[in-house]
């Protein structure tokens, strides 16, 4: 599985970026958050089919207890500073902003909400996947301590 895993490991800057995109484009267009944490997480599991779980592990930066804490934050503070501001919870704002070389670009504060629920997503995810690879250690220290498979 040389080859495969060595192409599984290209395609990951490729799908982040795509996650990039559905997150940026959510609040226009079908996308957000949730589908773009679930792209982000398709990256993870095939580094995990390419790699194996030891491998993974090894080089996995993403912490995703963190990732979920950050996520709950972020989408709750969202709706919370709404209704400080004496709006509906979880209404949003909106405001163009003109950037250098993009132009003129919206920009909601569904954003952040959008950033929270990618972040829960992604660091649920990266929790499962890790659980399931524990588990296939485990049941194959199982079978090679007794001697049978």
């Amino acid at each position: 599985m040389i080859v495969p895993g060595l192409i599984m490991r290209l395609l990951f800057p490729v799908v982040a970026m795509m996650a990039v995109f559905l997150l940026l484009r959510g609040h226009d267009a079908p996308g957000g958050g949730f589908a773009a944490g679930l792209t982000f997480a398709i990256a993870f599991i095939l580094q995990y089919v390419a790699g194996g779980a030891r491998w993974v592990e090894a080089r996995l930066t993403v912490l995703p207890v963190r990732w979920i804490g950050f996520g709950l934050l972020a989408s709750l503070g969202t709706g919370l500073v709404a209704a400080i501001f004496s709006r509906p919870f979880l209404a949003s704002a909106f405001q163009y902003v003109d950037l250098p070389w993009l132009g003129r670009l919206p920009l909601a504060s569904a954003l952040i909400f959008d950033l929270g629920v990618f972040a829960l997503v992604v660091g649920a995810t990266v929790l499962i996947l890790i659980a399931l690879a524990h588990q296939s250690i485990r049941v194959s220290r199982t079978i090679s301590k007794s001697g049978t498979v």
